[in-house]
């Protein structure tokens, strides 16, 4: 008796946590999107690579670990499994979301979690320019396509990371840990170029005397940038790596693995 209430009250504390964590990348959301902290974007460099860090990285993350597709009756709620030959066991009434996981779960392999990687770096790069970072300050309702188009592809990437049933990662451990990896680096070296820069890269930022000065703000930049990026990735890369060594199968036989299918197949799964 003791031990289901003891189960009951764990999954009661689980699901408020990811209650918790959709609540708050929602309003993570909306505060970024209305004053002041929109208003601040526009004076301050810190504020709007800082901006940049929660529209691609955490609030995707929070809205993925929260899985609010179960709020809105999207999922089941069952776990998808197949039996030994390959045929549906669960759920046995599939919904939108579980029809998907289905589907994904049915091609699981490293190529998707790979392309969305190569579209954060892009999307990063795009976002961090200097060409549209001086236009999200001078026109206020880009800003509003910068979320939507990093939150989206942010929560795709994030899916790929870490389980949120129904959907579960499609790419092994050791591509987990190099996709996170590659994604955090993507965004220190951005940080780095733009905090050795002698000049701003944003000129529609204007540094006012007895302000913050334009060598400061840079280094707040980078640092909220490198602060931010690893706050998220790292704890997926250590998690990961901690999983992958302590499973029954061995990591190096693993690895020696996924790099003769790889040699076999091609790094993208098709004959080079």
């Amino acid at each position: 008796m003791n031990t289901e209430s003891s189960l009951r009250s764990s999954s009661h504390n689980k699901a408020r946590a990811r209650n918790l964590f959709a609540g708050t990348g929602l309003l993570l959301w909306l505060l970024f999107l209305t004053p002041p902290l929109s208003t601040w974007t526009r004076s301050y460099e810190y504020v709007q690579a800082t901006q940049y860090c929660f529209f691609a990285i955490i609030i995707p993350f929070l809205l993925v670990a929260g899985r609010p597709w179960q709020w809105l009756g999207l999922t089941s709620n069952e776990p998808v499994r197949f039996d030994s030959d390959g045929v549906l066991v669960s759920p046995t009434r599939p919904r939108l979301f579980d029809r998907v996981a289905i589907a994904r779960a049915k091609r699981n392999d490293h190529r998707r979690a790979v392309a969305l990687t190569i579209l954060f770096i892009g999307q990063s790069i795009l976002w961090r320019s200097s060409p549209m970072v001086n236009a999200l300050v001078r026109h206020a309702w880009l800003t509003d396509i910068e979320s939507l188009a990093l939150i989206v592809a942010g929560a795709f990437l994030w899916i790929d990371l870490i389980e949120a049933p129904p959907f579960r990662p499609g790419a092994t451990r050791p591509y987990r840990i190099g996709i996170s990896t590659v994604s955090m680096w993507s965004v220190w070296v951005l940080a780095y170029l733009m905090a050795m820069s002698q000049n701003s890269w944003y000129h529609a930022i204007h540094h006012v005397a007895g302000g913050l000065s334009q060598s400061a703000d840079q280094q707040f930049t980078a640092g909220a940038m490198w602060f931010l990026s690893a706050t998220a990735f790292l704890p997926v890369i250590f998690s990961n790596l901690n999983r992958w060594l302590k499973s029954e199968d061995d990591p190096d036989e693993e690895l020696y693995q996924l790099v003769r299918r790889d040699r076999t197949r091609g790094f993208f799964g098709t004959n080079p």
